[in-house]
């Protein structure tokens, strides 16, 4: 799914007026853009699907985030989610509960300033239907797809079915980073099965198609030889390591499957 922009600007309101402008966005994903920000803005997460609930809101501002502060709206009162003032939150992944499944309500306050201009309060938002990773921490958001633990059959069975992406590479690299308590694995891909996003691409220099996969730090992720399957969902453009196995030992447990008729999806090799 791509990220649909919503644009709008403060310079076009009335400059008596106190009106908050609302604005409702359908998507469980998705990104706004406020240009020139001016007193405030309701932002009304509200999708289309409502037969699902929506349990955790996370909020991913851009890189140049500047001019307001995102509130929560819970039981008539406001909760601060993301703060101009405060940049090392600027840099990270909010998540918070949603009190109301169907409906989450963002509030953007302008901060007070006499030069508007060049300013954009800008963000990625993701509506999350597993009850497991509601908090406050994004780490939580990506327990689901790194596990730190290898994949049971059936587990992997599924994961080849519902995944964003699924590769067949090798490891290249891995790198760590214990601030944000975040390794990623640098993959040197074979085939691209399936991914939601471009975020496995070809080399325009090389002809090699490689792509980048986050998971936890405590996972210990190493450097290992051979070829392997990655699986796993994207947030907000990145790609979060889920089931991993040796590419021989899935080829095995698939056949297998298919032998005995109890996979769940089809998978083509070729």
């Amino acid at each position: 799914m791509y990220f649909w922009p919503c644009l709008g600007s403060g310079l076009s309101w009335e400059p008596r007026s106190r009106t908050v402008e609302q604005v409702h966005l359908r998507c469980t994903e998705g990104s706004l853009e406020w240009l020139y920000p001016a007193r405030a803005l309701r932002v009304v997460l509200e999708p289309n699907l409502s037969s699902t609930r929506h349990t955790t809101v996370c909020i991913k501002p851009a890189s140049d985030f500047q001019g307001a502060s995102i509130y929560v709206e819970r039981a008539g009162q406001l909760h601060l989610v993301v703060s101009e003032a405060e940049e090392a939150r600027l840099r990270h992944v909010s998540c918070f509960s949603a009190h109301t499944p169907q409906r989450v309500a963002l509030f953007l306050q302008a901060s007070p300033q006499r030069d508007i201009s060049r300013r954009m309060a800008s963000f990625q938002y993701e509506l999350l239907s597993n009850q497991s990773v509601a908090g406050p921490d994004f780490q939580k958001m990506a327990l689901v797809e790194a596990m730190c633990r290898p994949c049971d059959n059936m587990e992997l069975l599924m994961a080849i079915c519902s995944s964003d992406f699924v590769v067949r590479g090798s490891i290249q690299n891995v790198s760590h980073d214990p601030e944000n308590h975040i390794s990623q694995v640098e993959v040197s891909v074979q085939k691209v099965y399936r991914q939601k996003n471009r975020i496995f691409r070809q080399d325009e220099a090389t002809g090699e198609w490689r792509g980048p996969i986050k998971t936890l730090l405590k996972c210990k992720v190493k450097k290992g030889a051979g070829d392997f399957l990655f699986t796993g969902n994207e947030h907000f453009g990145e790609a979060w390591l889920g089931c991993a196995p040796r590419f021989k030992d899935f080829n095995f447990i698939y056949q297998t499957a298919r032998d005995r008729g109890t996979n769940p999806c089809e998978f083509q090799f070729s």
